[in-house]
């Protein structure tokens, strides 16, 4: 039953690793976009920082869902009980919409944040406009991150 358990455990890991690489891509990217416009233009700082920040999102879904899963395992809110073999796969199963789409997608999202940190810098006042696009990818993300906690909350109703 042990196999049950790592595989839940891998399934946490993933889901907070690779969103988390693709967050800090994004928001790497976008933090170097910012930092050239901040140079010439101190006053837009809280305009390219919300921008910045827009792929940071994907690394919390992923840590979210290994919340879930460990809670669901009970390594969170009680000692860790028998996990079966198919329980962990199911796990494991669950967490990799968040994993890829929050890869993919932080890393996405960060290009369009540059390109938008970008119009911000030449035209100030098309912040609004200029939000909507990266926010846009930001759709990808929170559907993977409702799959995964659908699949997560079900494996418990399944009673395995």
């Amino acid at each position: 039953m042990e196999l049950g358990l790592f595989l839940a455990l891998l399934g946490a890991a993933l889901a907070t690793f690779m969103a988390g690489i693709g967050s800090s891509i994004g928001v790497g990217k976008a933090g170097v976009a910012a930092a050239g416009v901040l140079a010439e233009e101190p006053s837009l700082f809280s305009k390219v920082l919300i921008l910045m920040l827009l792929p940071a999102t994907q690394g919390i879904y992923g840590l979210l869902v290994a919340f879930l899963i460990l809670q669901g395992v009970g390594i969170i809110g009680g000692g860790a009980g028998e996990i079966s073999n198919l329980e962990g796969l199911l796990y494991l199963a669950a967490s990799l919409p968040i994993a890829a789409s929050g890869l993919f997608s932080a890393i996405h999202q960060g290009k369009c944040s540059v390109a938008g940190i970008h119009t911000v810098a030449k035209k100030p006042d098309t912040m609004g406009k200029s939000l909507i696009i990266p926010a846009m990818v930001e759709t990808y993300a929170i559907l993977a991150l409702l799959i995964s906690i659908l699949a997560i909350n079900g494996i418990g109703a399944l009673g395995i």
